[in-house]
């Protein structure tokens, strides 16, 4: 008999044995329980890290499915590149998902808060700062700063739950350029300076505004990242010999958008230079070997970035902040 006769008995053998050992068990068995109800699909609200003696949060405000997305990435490519660059990195041309992720930074002294979220409004997969506030261990009235990157809705609706601050023991703290930008602006001009003054202006006698280089506290430092909008801020966590970035907005894909800093994101609202602050940004981190987190990035939201070709390569942070 040869090997391979050898083995296929063998084989057979084996599965003859399980089948009847199977057969026991069909016999034995109780009989089986209603099917259970599928369950929604879960949110992980919150993901903890460390950089020093810094604790930080992120929180899931919430997740949203977006059709047609260039429609908002990649606007000035064609489509086939479009189509090709998504396939490459296994994603789908067609649609996507986008994220909201604040981050609450424990200093051991102060509880701060970075940007608020969509804000609630019965939209159940959003606006959920008060949940992912809570799953970390904090309630929002023990938040003492909250610090806005900027003034799009989905960083200030959260602001407010009904007519009182969401926040109500914190101060607040925003780029001068930015609040001054939105804030001269008629009220009525567009949905950013209607929120900007329903949420936004009733806090402002508690409102800090920096310009480039200002800290929040000790350890985190405001640095100028326009483009996206005119006073768009990031922020540089540094403790204990290690730093982490609060990028906020500066690439809103990890693929469409950081992969590709030259394309056109429909909410930058000077392309030319978002993609240059990008580029500037990216290759910052890529060169330091800095962590970040992305507001938009698939949440958790942290990783790290390398250079890759002409563009860059999103990396997901797996246990480094956690050693």
């Amino acid at each position: 008999m040869s090997d391979t006769q050898v083995q296929i008995s063998r084989r057979t053998a084996l599965l003859g044995a399980g089948g009847a050992a199977a057969g026991v068990v069909l016999m034995n068995s109780a009989p089986s329980l209603a099917a259970a109800d599928k369950q929604s699909a879960l949110h992980n609200p919150v993901a903890r890290y460390g950089v020093g003696e810094f604790e930080v949060n992120t929180l899931m405000d919430g997740a949203v499915p977006v059709s047609a997305p260039q429609k908002t990435f990649g606007m000035n490519v064609a489509a086939e590149e479009f189509a090709a660059v998504s396939s490459n990195n296994f994603i789908s041309a067609d649609s996507f998902k986008t994220f909201f992720t604040p981050t609450l930074i424990n200093t051991g002294s102060e509880l701060i808060l970075f940007d608020t979220g969509v804000g609630a409004g019965g939209r159940p997969a959003r606006g959920n700062m008060r949940a992912a506030v809570e799953s970390a261990g904090y309630t929002p009235e023990q938040v003492d700063i909250v610090v806005l990157t900027h003034m799009h809705p989905d960083h200030i609706g959260g602001l407010f739950e009904g007519a009182a601050p969401a926040f109500p023991n914190a101060r607040y703290i925003t780029g001068a350029k930015e609040y001054d930008f939105w804030a001269k602006m008629d009220p009525e001009a567009n949905g950013v300076t209607k929120l900007l003054a329903k949420n936004v202006k009733p806090l402002a006698e508690k409102m800090t505004f920096l310009n480039d280089g200002g800290a929040v506290t000790s350890g985190i430092t405001a640095v100028a990242a326009e483009g996206h909008t005119p006073g768009h801020m990031i922020y540089m966590v540094e403790n204990g010999g290690k730093q982490l970035l609060l990028a906020a907005d500066t690439a809103n894909h990890y693929v469409w958008s950081l992969a590709k800093p030259d394309w056109e994101v429909r909410f930058d609202m000077d392309k030319e230079a978002a993609a240059a602050t990008r580029r500037k940004v990216l290759g910052m981190l890529a060169a330091d070997k800095t962590p970040f987190i992305g507001y938009h990035m698939p949440f958790p939201a942290v990783g790290f970035v390398e250079v890759d070709g002409d563009g860059f390569r999103y990396v997901a942070e797996s246990y480094q902040l956690s050693l």
